[in-house]
């Protein structure tokens, strides 16, 4: 039985949508990508949806809008995909680690408040693995010392904290779109905010920083080739009109993977608070103290199971210890957790068996 890491869900649909994009000649800058934003701007509940070609390029853009720079300090967890951190660098704004909550594995406001200092400007929280961030306490923390907030939601579409919609929170919000998302463009990326600066902001920069009303070869800022094409934002459209659809179905391969691995002492399942609606993105498991996944990971590849160690902690990641130095033994949990997680396979359609066959191969490795 060959079971992969991820699958994204196409249909005829989505295939037809793009056909028919191709068919017409228009390949950018055209009437899907408004069409893609305006369901984004409907479902979160904001006033603006900004698409561009990356998560990545989100962040970035997040960053550079609200004016972001050398000198100034960004808060930002460890435990994250490295664009995260990497769009704060491109400014050459400083990243300042914050060490995790050990049961959600996001952000903890505790350590999030004693990390500000004068320098600091700004907190990026990350919605890891499509659990929703603390965010009341961390609104507290960034209210109190005069802080933007950005909310690196790229892995949380549709996951709601105290029954508001992630996107709502903070200046700004990016959700990205890669295959193994809750929802696929190939690559893409969207920016959702109710601030009408921002939202102007980065429309101009991610169209190499032509106005919105002005003349094609009239550029009024720097600018980038952020923009998604039209292909792209077809197929968005048609993913997107499934969305609930896709997050009840990895809803149900998530509770399948729960109720297999419930009351075991080696291995944790991951915590979902009450008052959050999970989005599943990644479905990662915790190994006990003292347990190592490495040698677990080979394990499960030598019986023909995909796994991942989600996540490698940015502040350990070469090219951070060349920048900022030795860093290792700052953030206590993040390496602790770090070490422990696994990502099993994941995906909108994994069959029963496929979950059975899954975590058969699990008490296999650790016998």
């Amino acid at each position: 039985m060959h079971i992969p890491m991820s699958l994204p869900e196409i249909n005829e649909a989505d295939v037809q949508a793009v056909a028919e994009v191709i068919r017409s000649g228009r390949l950018a800058l055209g009437p899907h990508i408004e069409t893609f934003e305006a369901l984004h701007k409907d479902y979160v509940g904001v006033k603006h949806a900004v698409a561009v070609n990356s998560g990545t390029s989100a962040l970035h853009l997040l960053v550079r809008s609200l004016g972001l720079g050398p000198g100034d300090e960004i808060l930002v967890p460890s435990f994250t995909f490295a664009a995260s951190v990497n769009a704060i660098l491109f400014e050459r704004a400083t990243p300042v680690f914050v060490d995790i909550e050990p049961e959600t594995y996001n952000l903890d406001p505790d350590d999030l408040a004693r990390k500000v200092t004068l320098r600091s400007k700004a907190i990026m929280a990350v919605d890891v693995f499509g659990h929703p961030a603390e965010w009341d306490a961390i609104l507290a923390v960034a209210n109190r010392h005069h802080l933007r907030i950005i909310d690196d939601s790229c892995e949380a579409l549709g996951a709601e904290y105290k029954g508001r919609k992630l996107g709502q929170f903070g200046d700004a919000a990016a959700f990205a779109f890669y295959p193994n998302k809750q929802i696929t463009v190939g690559e893409g990326g969207m920016i959702v905010t109710n601030d009408d600066e921002i939202a102007a902001l980065c429309r101009s920069m991610r169209n190499q920083g032509r106005p919105e009303m002005g003349a094609w070869l009239e550029h009024v800022r720097l600018g980038y080739n952020y923009r998604l094409d039209e292909m792209s934002a077809a197929l968005g459209v048609s993913q997107f009109r499934r969305l609930e659809s896709f997050l009840q179905k990895r809803e149900h391969v998530a509770r399948m993977y729960t109720e297999r691995l419930q009351g075991l002492s080696w291995v944790r399942p991951p915590v979902v608070k009450p008052h959050v609606r999970m989005s599943w993105f990644v479905y990662v498991v915790t190994l006990a103290e003292g347990m190592r996944r490495d040698p677990l990971i080979e394990r499960l590849q030598q019986l023909d199971i995909p796994t991942r160690g989600y996540f490698a902690p940015i502040h350990t990641q070469s090219y951070i210890r060349e920048l900022f130095g030795d860093l290792s033994g700052s953030l206590p949990v993040t390496e602790s957790i770090a070490d422990r997680t696994v990502a099993l396979p994941f995906h909108n359609n994994l069959s029963e068996a496929e979950v059975d066959a899954v975590v058969a191969a699990l008490f296999d490795a650790c016998a």
